[in-house]
């Protein structure tokens, strides 16, 4: 025998299919899910039992058309993957203390497109939520009376209310732990440079290198697009000379798990050879080998700040228009000061 698990195999609950099976009217099963008044204590419990029973759920479309509300917030990113992820950790967590619900929501675009907030915006707005976190968004503007708050925009703090971490603060904290521990040949693997965060970062970076004295080596300077994938090819480059770094500062650890990658292939050992520190501290990072040294942005706290700052904007409530989260140095295994042979 065979089953069809497709999820239209299961037709949805209607509203008629309650009143049928509590037998009232549909009228009175209305009455009860929007919690209206002319409902006996009797009927209310038999329809609520009856709705409990069959798994009806008012779609999200009709509640909206009927009150104007739809008690979901929506966390918008262009993509999927571990920054957002726990961002959406966070807010996730806050978000079941306020009567809200969560929809997160990608289109699938990628983040290289331009204005992909402005197309999730319009497609979900008015509808299917209250209002949204957009996640480095690209353009930070919102659609008229949707209420938005923006998690590390490209532009940096703008008109909206935003939320960010201090990133310029932990590149320092990145370069310093490496100058600390005696390594003078540093090499830096570098973000997006349209995000605000990345060109803080690369302040961060020559800003410390600059208070210890220390001249920065431009050759040792790289774009690694804060991708895993992208980052391969530049951090070959800095690692596959025989003037190579002895420690390398990656803008992001999907960036230092690349370095990481490469300095494997090229038989450096990590960190005897060569030390790595990278920025985030996504949870890849205690588990890569050896675990990675970085710099925590508090990332489900920011999610969580950005949730609470939606919710007391859509009540009216006045809100910071910028709240800056701390970061901190996180050592791990993968730096060590230089071989005394360099």
């Amino acid at each position: 025998m065979s089953y069809d698990h497709r999820v239209d195999s299961l037709p949805r609950v209607k509203m008629a299919d309650v009143a049928r099976t509590a037998g009232v009217s549909v009228a009175t099963v209305s009455k009860v899910v929007n919690g209206r008044y002319g409902v006996s204590q009797r009927t209310l419990e038999r329809v609520q039992e009856v709705i409990a029973d069959l798994g009806y759920e008012a779609s999200l479309g009709a509640r909206s058309l009927r009150s104007f509300r739809t008690n979901v917030l929506g966390i918008l990113v262009a993509e999927f993957e571990p920054f957002s992820a726990e961002l959406l950790k966070g807010a996730g967590a806050a978000v079941m203390a306020t009567g809200y619900e969560l929809l997160a929501y990608s289109g699938g675009g990628g983040s290289a497109e331009v204005g992909w907030e402005r197309r999730y915006l319009s497609r979900l707005s008015g509808t299917l939520i209250d209002g949204a976190i957009i996640v480095t968004p690209t353009v930070v503007e919102a659609r008229p009376g949707v209420p938005v708050v923006a998690v590390d925009p490209h532009a940096g703090p703008t008109g909206l209310p935003t939320v960010d971490s201090d990133n310029l603060a932990g590149a320092v904290l990145a370069t310093r732990h490496l100058l600390e521990l005696g390594h003078r040949r540093i090499a830096f693997l570098g973000g997006r440079p349209d995000l605000a965060s990345a060109r803080l970062r690369d302040q961060g970076f020559r800003s410390a290198m600059a208070d210890a004295g220390v001249p920065v080596d431009e050759t040792l300077v790289g774009m690694g697009d804060y991708r895993r994938g992208t980052s391969q090819e530049p951090a070959r480059a800095l690692l596959d000379r025989p003037d190579r770094p002895t420690a390398v500062f990656a803008a992001n650890d999907l960036s230092a798990l690349a370095v990481l990658d490469v300095a494997r292939d090229l038989g450096l050992r990590v960190p005897t050879d060569l030390s790595v520190i990278g920025f985030d501290n996504v949870p890849e990072s205690a588990l890569s080998s050896p675990p990675l040294t970085t710099v925590a942005q508090p990332l489900q706290a920011m999610g969580a700040a950005a949730l609470v700052l939606l919710v007391d904007l859509i009540a009216g409530n006045d809100v910071p228009n910028h709240r800056r989260l701390p970061t901190e140095l996180v050592p791990r295994a993968s730096t060590a000061p230089p071989r005394t042979d360099d």
